[in-house]
Formats: structure tokens, C-alpha cells, sequence
């Protein structure tokens, strides 16, 4: 029978998001959230003590010293099992990481429990997107593409407007629909790729370069500005990169202020648990959440399928008549 401990670290598994502040290595968050799993675990309630038959000496009156002790059979708990003895159930769980971020980026981190490593390694696997805003500023270019870098260059931005800027941003995007095509693998001119491409599945084979599928400004108000990414297989550095190379289409200079991952495949900053609530009742309820958000989806895309299996089916009963009426005539 499993202990409480037990039953709660099998609710535990699977996967969740948290929400990690700029300034703060991913080590930290996930060995902060480790720590407090354990603390959880250890909090619940210990097993019962196993009992045990042990002969105890029951002392008897003066008179009847001489003639030995009397024993008596008695069921007593056994310490060798005691919590205090054993020590905590679990002493060490496995928290995975997903597609990390560096230490002063921010946003939704996916973390794994247990068996929920293999979910991730799964989630990965099918070329899930993620969605970032970052802020730049023109004027200035520095060493690491960030406004804490060193200064190498200073230029003017008076001559940037809006429109110019979206026009740089759809040649990007452009280029890096052609990279991603290219990556991809299957001939542009199959079926195949018809069909990957309605499904949404059409991306680059494993690892490949990093890829931007959406790119878009949100606010704009020189010298700062804010963008909306759509990528795969990126890194920090490279998007703070694309910043810096927006600068220099523009014929300026540009400095990337800041890096927020709003989403990592099905997870959203909605999702994500703040510091406050890297506790093991918290994550249970986002573990709750998720699986409960998976069986929702299959269940609408089955009814989805099914919905367009009987479409399909009277229409061919429709056309079926009149195809038999060509047919007499």
C-alpha cells in the first residue's frame, strides 16, 4: 500500500511552468523548486509504525524475586521503522528543464517531474514554437548585443519611422521562412508537404539553425521599441542579435534592453507560478490544470475528425444521385 508521501509525489508528476526573473540563473529556480517539493514530501503524513510481539518483563512483589522475572507477550511498534530512524521518504526527485534561458532573461521556464521527463523529451520533439518580446532601443551598439554591454558605436535614429521598420522586419521574416523550407527536408512541391504545412508540422529536421516564423513591432516609440518573435531553436544571444542586425538595416545602431519568454509550446505566462508559488500544493494544482487543458484538446479533436468524417460523408451521398442520373442519361 502506498504511503501518503508516495501518493503526493505521483500527483506531482508531470510537467508545469514557472516564471523566471531576470537576474537569476535557471539552476536556481530549479533547485529551488526541487528544495520545495522534498519539503512538501517530508510533510506528509508518516506511515504507521509496524507493530511488533516482544516479551516484556513485568515486575512482580519482593516475595517472588528469587523465582526469576515475569515475562508477558506484548505488541509494541518497531522502532527500526519510525520516521525519526529512517529519515525522510524521499530524499532526492528528479526535476528536468526544458529549453532553458540565460541569467538575465526572463519568462515561462517548463519544468518536469519524474516521469514528466519523458514528456518533455516528447514536447521537444515535435518542433514546439516559442513566443518572446524584446526591448530595444536605437542609438547604440554594444559588445554582447545588450544595453549592459560595452558601448562600440553611437549613431543617430531620427530617420526611423514605422513603416521602415516593419518593412525590415517582413524582409527577416522572409528570409527565415526560406531557411526554414530549406531545413525542413521534404519537397516543397508534394503532397506531403501540403499537408504537414495545414497541420502546422512543416519545420526545420532536428537541430538546425535558429529560425524566426513570426516577427512583428508592438510598440514603437522611438528610440524604444518592442518586438513580438516567433522562433525555433534560438538562444537569447541570437535574438538579442536580431535586434542589433535591425539597427544596422536601418542604418543605426540598436541594443536589446530585454528578453521575456511569453510562451513555450502549450504553456503561456498564464500558466507560469511566480516564486511565491514554487510550493508542492501549487504545482499540484498547475499539474491539475495541464492535464485537464490535454483532455480538453483530444476531446475537441475528435470531435473535430468527426465532425468532418460525416461532412465528407453526405456530401458524397449528395453528389452520388446526380453522378447516377449522368450516368442514365
Amino acid at each position: 500500500m502506498a504511503t501518503p508521501a508516495v501518493r503526493m509525489y505521483r500527483r506531482l508528476e508531470g510537467l508545469f511552468c514557472a516564471y523566471k526573473p531576470p537576474g537569476v540563473h535557471w539552476k536556481l529556480v530549479r533547485d529551488t523548486v526541487e528544495t520545495n517539493l522534498l519539503k512538501g514530501l517530508s510533510a506528509a503524513p508518516p506511515p504507521p509504525c509496524p507493530q511488533e510481539v516482544r516479551f516484556l518483563a513485568q515486575p512482580g512483589s519482593d516475595a517472588e524475586a528469587p523465582k526469576g522475572l515475569t515475562l508477558s507477550v506484548a505488541s509494541v511498534p518497531a522502532l527500526s521503522h519510525h520516521p525519526l530512524v529512517t529519515g525522510p521518504e524521499f530524499r532526492h526527485i528528479r526535476v528536468g528543464v526544458g529549453h532553458r534561458l540565460d541569467a538575465s532573461s526572463s519568462g515561462v521556464l517548463v519544468l518536469a517531474v519524474g516521469n514528466g521527463n519523458k514528456v518533455l523529451n516528447d514536447l521537444y520533439q515535435t518542433r514546439t514554437t516559442r513566443d518572446y518580446t524584446l526591448e530595444g532601443e536605437f542609438g547604440s551598439a554594444t559588445d554582447d548585443f545588450s544595453d549592459k554591454g560595452r558601448v562600440v558605436e553611437r549613431s543617430t535614429y531620427d530617420h526611423i519611422t514605422l513603416d521602415k521598420l516593419n518593412r525590415v522586419l517582413a524582409m527577416m521574416q522572409g528570409a527565415n521562412q526560406k531557411a526554414m523550407l530549406m531545413y525542413s527536408n521534404v519537397d516543397m512541391h508534394s503532397q506531403e508537404a501540403y499537408e504537414m504545412a495545414v497541420q502546422g508540422l512543416l519545420g526545420p529536421e532536428g537541430k538546425s539553425v535558429p529560425i524566426l516564423t513570426g516577427l512583428r513591432c508592438i510598440h514603437f516609440q522611438p528610440p524604444n521599441f518592442t518586438l513580438e518573435v516567433q522562433c525555433l531553436n534560438e538562444t537569447q544571444k541570437y535574438l538579442r542579435k536580431v535586434v542589433h542586425e535591425i539597427g544596422l538595416e536601418l542604418r543605426s545602431a540598436a541594443a536589446c534592453k530585454g528578453v521575456r519568454r511569453t510562451r513555450d509550446g502549450p504553456f503561456t505566462l498564464r500558466d507560469a507560478l511566480t516564486r511565491h508559488h514554487w510550493k508542492a500544493s501549487d504545482v499540484m494544482h498547475a499539474m491539475q490544470q495541464y492535464h485537464s487543458c490535454k483532455k480538453t484538446k483530444k476531446t475537441l479533436q475528435v470531435t473535430d475528425q468527426e465532425t468532418r468524417i460525416t461532412t465528407t460523408g453526405r456530401k458524397s451521398e449528395s453528389q452520388s444521385p446526380n453522378e447516377t442520373n449522368s450516368v442514365s442519361r
